[in-house]
């Protein structure tokens, strides 16, 4: 048991923030950071992609539907390796791994946004919006200021049950070795070639903790805004 702890010690600063004091991030560092870039960047584009396609339910909405149901019926390993390749050809050089495995995320994740906050916008009173419109507000000021703060707010257990999935999904990046938590743990796994499951329970608890940490963050806030 001892020995066990002990390759969890004796890797634990690799594991955690990778070679950060060479400024290459990598561990749980490097898994939070590319978690939230994602988040970032999905979360306002699924946003303003639900309004849109609730703004415009003809033919519009028709190719939002297609582009997020082909994003979401493909597996995301194969976006993160079409990405990998089609990048560099499109911006005539090489970009880092981290980048292209959290623009593959966002994309991802995007499409799942869009879809839960479509739902949130369509189950809503219609005639809110037409209500907003006779007091003097535009399309889109009834959108920003009444309909999506209690959208989100409704659909806030599905935003995050979509951003623990991103969260996990960053394991991911291994396959085109980007040094996350994932890899970092293979590598350390591959060099000392011993206690293996102590390693991976390990990093199974830390993904654990992690997902527990935002679930909770985000009770908390919807707590706060119920009251």
């Amino acid at each position: 048991m001892n020995a066990n702890l002990a390759v969890i010690a004796d890797n634990l600063d690799y594991l955690l923030w990778g070679r950060l004091a060479d400024g290459i991030p990598g561990g749980v560092a490097l898994t939070l950071m590319m978690a939230v870039g994602a988040g970032a960047l999905a979360l306002p584009l699924g946003i303003l992609l639900a309004c849109v396609a609730w703004r415009f339910p003809g033919t519009v909405r028709r190719l939002l539907y297609l582009w997020a149901e082909i994003i979401r019926g493909i597996p995301l390993i194969f976006v993160i390796f079409w990405l990998w390749y089609l990048l560099p050809m499109l911006t005539g050089s090489d970009m880092p791994g981290a980048v292209t495995v959290t623009l593959a995320l966002a994309w991802f994740t995007a499409a799942m946004v869009m879809h839960s906050v479509l739902a949130g916008l369509q189950a809503l009173p219609k005639g809110q919006f037409e209500a907003a419109l006779t007091q003097g507000f535009s399309a889109g000021q009834s959108l920003r200021l009444i309909l999506l703060p209690q959208t989100l707010r409704n659909v806030l257990p599905s935003l995050v049950g979509i951003f623990i999935g991103l969260l996990k999904d960053t394991s991911l990046a291994f396959i085109v070795n980007v040094p996350e938590l994932t890899t970092v743990a293979g590598q350390v796994n591959n060099r000392v070639q011993i206690y293996p499951t102590a390693i991976f329970i390990f990093i199974g608890v830390v993904y654990y903790l992690l997902c527990f940490g935002l679930e909770r963050v985000a009770k908390r806030w919807q707590r706060r805004v119920a009251t």
